[in-house]
């Protein structure tokens, strides 16, 4: 089988290492585990090194412990090759038992779990994208008390799925394209994917109907996936790959860009601005209120109150000096972005630690990479944890949020109301909390996207004259989660180094982004460690990261990477682009990698999918795209080498378009 850590090209088998058994090949792997006192001593952020030692002081537990705890890892789990989809099982494949009982082999079991992970990564990013495209149908009908911020984002939306804008209201339109993006979303009749088929390049569209992976719609998809891997159903690897595809195509579509539309559409573009950034700034004496998750919905109503007079002054009367809101993970970004002041201190994995500084009277906590510990750590610091989403309740929290049918959101207000109330109610059961701020801040600049950067050049042919040219020799777009698997935040900021020094661009959102965020590299004063050619083209004012927001903002890269295609008159697939996700971890970071190699783009990664029990599994998603997409899925666990093969491959993408 493979061992993948690195091949010259498609087609090729330099550098693959055959093992006779998985287990050597996985077995190898586990050896880059780092333990939490690697990453004591190696994470690049030493506010977090100090927090992990306060924390340990404290005898509080991490994820850092939990992944040590859990060594050694399941060698089945890791190679994909365990099945527990029926209760005949759970089967799993070894030499003895080289296929499950119902005689399903590693390729067909490596297969389908991996199609039920994109399939979750859809139903993720769909389910919080359907909540926001409620929120523009509602505001459009007035039901919901949220001015349409984006109404340019809306009206270009509106025009480019075909609606008719003239003498139409912003309301009007916010209920039409919500219709269509929920029709997407939901559609079971088959039909065309209106937002696939008005945004996509005709090339990708024809590549996508020549394979047969055009998507129905988001919900079908998930519902196919699921039916597809049940018992005794589809028994073809080859075939469940194309419903992965399918799944892929869904995800990009509607799960990200339909959710991105009703998004800006709703609040608005972000605006270009400067936060500070890492846990120095928090500020003591304060009602702090951290936000947490992917929903921007209640948290852009909370941050409006929490702002307002009556309740700054109410916190004054009970001792604070104000109130004062952080970002943790995307509904932090979101926030962050959209309305000034709103402090980023942490992606998901970091939650914890955020957490144990005990500066914190109030974590409100929506959908997604909530991890349940974070209950243990607010506990020891008596911080109140609020949940707002019906499909995201934790033992022990307060629930203020929307019912299952979204029935009170019209509530939004009063909702909000009572979360603020509860955060000054938290300060004052505070005052004797020890706080422990670790003295690391730095500004960063945010606020990135294709809107900005035309804005800023005129024009994106002035962009894409200095790709041509060379002043730019590549775009990456350098994104996803955090593992334990990989040393906390360090692959990120290796694979962010090297590129700029060698004069590429990288775009940034999601998780990855706090790294990136915290240790300066989205300001301006880490030009010094840029290249000189896109140094003097970045000159005097902006940074070498562009930040452009939360992880369902890729939809801003995609935009930027097609707006550059169209101007260099070349398809996305030829042009000098990547994605990396370094330390992805989980299923929307399968489902977003592989949105942009079904674009063409190679992605890049120093994490393995659980697919190394399947040589056939491994070889279609290392080589055989190739053929298909264009692209493939590159893992390398050293992030210096990782950066060195985007480099090279970016290099070859330039070499092929004559442009050196």
């Amino acid at each position: 089988m493979y061992h993948h850590s690195h091949f010259d090209g498609p087609g090729s088998h330099h550098g693959i290492n055959t093992f006779n058994d998985y287990n050597e090949a996985v077995n190898e792997y586990k050896k880059s585990f780092p333990s939490k006192a690697d990453v004591m001593e190696n994470t690049p952020d030493y506010a977090v090194r100090e927090m992990l030692g306060y924390m340990e002081k404290m005898g509080c537990e991490t994820c850092f412990d939990r992944f040590d705890s859990q060594k050694p890892h399941c060698n089945f789990g890791i190679a994909g090759v365990c099945c527990r989809n029926c209760n005949i099982g759970p089967c799993r494949i070894t030499k003895k038992s080289p296929r499950g009982v119902c005689g399903a082999d590693a390729d067909l079991i490596v297969a389908r779990n991996l199609l039920r992970w994109v399939a979750a990564g859809v139903a993720a990013h769909g389910a919080r994208g359907r909540e926001i495209m409620l929120a523009l149908k509602a505001a459009g009908e007035g039901v919901l008390n949220i001015p349409i911020a984006g109404t340019e984002k809306l009206k270009k939306s509106a025009a480019q799925l075909g609606i008719d804008t003239e003498g139409k209201s912003a309301n009007e339109l916010a209920v039409e394209v919500a219709d269509i993006l929920l029709e997407d979303l939901s559609r079971t009749v088959p039909g065309k994917h209106k937002t696939l088929n008005a945004f996509a390049t005709r090339e990708r569209i024809e590549k996508w109907k020549d394979l047969d992976i055009l998507p129905i719609g988001a919900y079908h998809e998930v519902f196919e996936a699921l039916h597809r891997t049940t018992t005794g159903t589809d028994g073809d690897w080859k075939n469940i790959m194309k419903q992965f595809l399918r799944c892929g195509l869904a995800f990009a579509w509607s799960s990200v860009l339909g959710s991105s539309i009703a998004m800006d559409s709703l609040f608005g573009l972000p605006a270009r601005s400067t936060v500070k950034a890492n846990l120095g700034a928090l500020k003591e004496g304060y009602v702090n209120i951290a936000v947490h998750g992917h929903s921007p919905l209640l948290v852009s109503e909370i941050v409006k109150q929490g702002r307002s007079k009556k309740y700054i002054e109410l916190a004054k009367k009970k001792g604070a000096l104000g109130i004062q809101f952080y970002g943790i993970c995307c509904s932090g970004l979101s926030a962050m972005y959209r309305y000034g002041g709103v402090i980023p201190l942490s992606n998901a994995i970091g939650a914890e630690i955020v957490l144990g500084t005990g500066a914190l009277d109030l974590w409100v906590a929506d959908v997604q990479d909530v991890f349940p510990s974070i209950m243990d750590v607010a506990k020891c610091f008596k911080t109140t944890v609020v949940t707002t989403s019906d499909s995201g309740r934790l033992p022990g929290a307060e629930f203020y949020g929307y019912d299952h049918h979204h029935s009170n959101i019209s509530q939004t207000e009063e909702l909000a109301k009572k979360i603020i109330e509860r955060a000054i109610e938290s300060f004052e059961d505070r005052r004797d909390v020890p706080v422990f701020i670790p003295q690391y801040e730095v500004d960063a600049e945010i606020g990135f996207s294709l809107e900005y950067a035309i804005h800023r050049f005129g024009s994106i042919n002035v962009i894409a004259d200095a790709l041509k040219s060379g002043k730019i020799r590549g775009v990456v777009n350098l994104v996803g989660c955090n593992n334990p698997r990989v040393m906390y935040e360090k692959a990120i900021i290796d694979v962010a180094q090297k590129l700029i020094e060698n004069n590429i661009l990288v775009l940034t959102n999601g998780c990855a982004s706090f790294p990136l965020l915290k240790l300066g590299y989205c300001s301006k004063r880490v030009l010094e460690k840029t290249g000189s050619k896109l140094k003097k083209f970045l000159e005097p004012d902006l940074p070498p990261v562009w930040h452009m927001g939360e992880c369902l903002d890729n939809a801003r890269a995609s935009a930027f990477f097609k707006a550059l295609s169209d101007a260099a008159g070349k398809d996305i697939k030829n042009m000098p682009f990547a994605f990396a996700s370094p330390e992805w971890s989980n299923e929307k970071g399968v489902a977003a990698a592989l949105g942009f190699r079904l674009l063409g783009i190679n992605s890049y990664h120093c994490v393995y999918p659980p697919v190394q029990g399947s040589q056939n599994v491994m070889k279609f998603l290392f080589e055989d795209t190739n053929k298909t997409l264009g692209s493939v899925m590159v893992v390398e666990l050293d992030p210096i080498k990782l950066a060195d093969r985007i480099i090279s491959d970016i290099d070859s993408k330039r070499k092929a378009l004559l442009w050196d």
